[in-house]
């Protein structure tokens, strides 16, 4: 019986490897590249243990301890202890969240598009692809482990030892295989990838809250979250093995049982009680325009929630930002090394600040837009298109609320950073703040329409926007203290925006970014009139 239910199982490994063989390198290479680059630049800085002890006391503070996570070893603070310190919490994020993206994407997403069953249709197991798509999960995360283990053990850096890498690369693998798990239950729960994926997103932000405030308040409560167990590996320092262990098992838990209730229900069914629909559909949903908020109504509110929680975080962290900042060589570099050219290095902080806000709120404004595409790739956008409903307006009504959501992410976190900031710092002006944050608004619709004229054209290249995105974060995040090129910084809008604190705004240069903006998505639009429709 068990040999029936998994029948077929290698082959469909294999088919699933070829087609996640771009997606899943990206990650590894992307998750790898910047724990590297992060490790190399604070052997750069941070050459004498005085420079390091004094990183260390800089760190003790609450607001970061909740942030990224309790310090071991910060006696002697060591470039290995530093970088678990501050990486590997923020990591393990990232790592989820790829984790989660691939087992919904290869179980209840093609469940919902009818793929799950044409494949039972054929000779194989009722459980082979979900074995798969574990199998999947498990090798990706092996090898970006061992990719880690290589890649930071190779650095030949005193303190990052090759145990110690193994150690690194082994809690991030944990960490991965533990949400893909959680998000293997999930799945089994709600009927609707959307709602699955919403509820593993739940469980690692919650992983995530309940470190950060037991972290924060010295308690035992981050023991009952995986972020918080494989922080207490102490890695580089003790290189405890048994949280790995914990973690694991519970990663194995929760799979057996997502096993089980998968056998126990129906496809396409879920778990969880249906809330009733209502009698007659809204009169919204008569419009392209009320479909797509109903569509992305749940993403949206999460995001909304998502960047309050943002701007929150940073926010708390302005009360002790004398004491944070003060000589730190590494803060110095990062908010555009030195001062000269005017402000203090909280206005620059600040500025670095807006710089991140704004590269994370062009997120769900990208997010926004591309539903359509992936409605095009469902096979949905041609019935709505053999309407009276025309290509124009069906494009402009998600590049319209790609516009607007942007406006909305970076106003929500923007206040919420002023909003906290202003209790716990008395002289910080929140019109300036909030001015200092909309005047990005320009660089963020340049991205916006460069993902409309890319889908308008040629919907495959379509993942270059977020290249762009994950470029301009580099630029921003690492650029100064990597010491990028001028000109190569300058590719990215988001360098062509004044740091409202200390330099003069130039108008011309917002509206010429403005007018690229508006000019791409004219260029999408008239592609996506003269292309065919996938399906």
């Amino acid at each position: 019986m068990a040999k029936e239910a998994n029948a077929r199982t290698g082959k469909l490994f294999l088919f699933l490897c070829k087609r996640e063989r771009i997606k899943l390198p990206v990650w590894i290479v992307s998750i790898t590249l910047v724990t590297v680059l992060v490790a190399l630049a604070f052997d750069g800085l941070y050459e004498t243990a005085t420079d390091r002890q004094y990183m260390a006391e800089t760190m003790e503070n609450p607001a970061m301890i909740a942030m990224v996570g309790k310090g071991f070893g910060l006696d002697d603070y060591t470039i290995g202890s530093m970088l678990a310190h501050q990486m590997l919490v923020l990591t393990g994020v990232a790592v989820g969240i790829m984790s989660i993206l691939l087992v919904v994407r290869l179980t209840r997403a093609d469940e919902e598009e009818g793929q799950l069953e044409l494949m039972r249709a054929l000779p194989v197991g009722r459980l082979a692809q979900t074995n798969a798509a574990i199998l999947l999960l498990v090798v990706t995360n092996v090898i970006l482990a061992l990719v880690l283990t290589i890649g930071l053990g190779s650095l030949n850096i005193e303190s990052i030892d090759w145990f110690g890498s193994f150690m690194y690369g082994s809690a991030l693998g944990v960490v991965g295989l533990f949400f893909g798990a959680v998000t293997l239950f999930t799945t089994q729960l709600s009927d609707s990838a959307r709602g699955s994926m919403m509820l593993a997103y739940l469980v690692l932000a919650a992983s995530y809250m309940i470190r950060a405030v037991g972290d924060a308040a010295e308690h035992w409560v981050p023991y009952l979250s995986p972020l918080g167990l494989v922080n207490r590996s102490a890695i580089y320092v003790d290189n405890h093995i048994w949280p790995l262990i914990v973690v694991i098992l519970a990663a194995v838990g929760f799979a057996v049982w997502g096993l089980h209730l998968q056998n126990k229900r129906d496809i396409g069914s879920g778990l969880l009680p249906q809330r009733a629909g209502r009698s007659e559909a809204s009169r919204l949903l008569k419009g392209p325009f009320g479909l797509s908020l109903k569509l992305l109504k749940t993403s949206l509110i999460a995001w909304a929630i998502g960047m309050l929680l943002i701007g929150s975080s940073y926010g708390s962290v302005l009360g002790d930002l004398d004491t944070f900042l003060g000589e730190n060589e590494m803060i110095m570099q990062v908010v555009g090394g030195d001062l000269e050219d005017g402000g203090s290095l909280v206005e620059h902080f600040l500025a670095m600040l807006t710089d991140i806000i704004a590269i994370v709120a062009t997120i769900p404004a990208l997010t926004v837009f591309f539903k359509m595409k992936a409605e095009e790739k469902k096979e949905r956008s041609e019935p709505i298109l053999a309407t009276r409903i025309s290509r124009t307006r069906w494009l402009s009504t998600f590049a319209l609320l790609s516009f607007v959501t942007s406006v909305i992410m970076l106003t929500l976190g923007v206040v919420s950073l002023a909003g906290i900031g202003m209790i716990v710092v008395d002289d910080l002006s929140f019109v300036s703040l909030v001015e200092a944050q909309l005047i990005y608004l320009p660089a963020m619709w340049v991205l916006i329409g460069f993902a409309i004229s890319l889908y308008g054209w040629i919907p495959k290249l379509s993942i270059i926007a977020w290249f762009y995105l994950l470029f301009s974060f580099f630029t921003i995040y690492l650029g100064d203290l990597l010491e990028f090129p001028e000109w190569l910084m300058k590719v990215s809008s988001y360098q062509h925006i004044p740091e409202l604190f200390v330099e003069e705004v130039n108008w011309i240069t917002l509206i010429v970014l403005f007018l690229i903006g508006i000019g791409l998505s004219v260029i999408g639009w008239i592609g996506y009139l003269k292309r065919d429709i996938e399906g």
